[in-house]
């Protein structure tokens, strides 16, 4: 999956699938945060398969779709939100894991 620790109660990695999830849960993490918008890419499961999969195995799921290279200040808000939203240590995913890092980075100069 690529995971990369950003801070104790963040991490970021590119997309997930459904079958991910398990590994996600055994590796310590509580909750992710989807920052790729549905439909970004031709291979990408729809946020509401990955939260459905999530939930049945007890993490939480946050939808946070940001289109790449154009994070507004809403937006940033609305990451740091949900990282205050979810129990910690929470896995937040895009594409690369770039967008979500490049969130968490402007949450935190904001």
């Amino acid at each position: 999956m690529g995971i990369q620790r950003i801070s104790s109660k963040l991490s970021v990695c590119p997309q997930i699938l459904v079958k991910d999830l398990a590994e996600v849960k055994a590796a310590g993490f509580m909750g992710i945060i989807c920052n790729r918008p549905d439909g970004e890419g031709a291979d990408q499961p729809r946020f509401a398969e990955i939260e459905k999969a999530a939930n049945e195995i007890g993490l939480a799921a946050l939808y946070v779709p940001v289109q790449s290279g154009a994070a507004s200040m809403r937006d940033v808000a609305a990451f740091g939100k949900a990282l205050e939203d979810l129990e910690n240590p929470v896995l937040a995913y895009c594409g690369s894991g770039m967008r979500s890092a490049s969130l968490w980075s402007l949450q935190h100069t904001r």
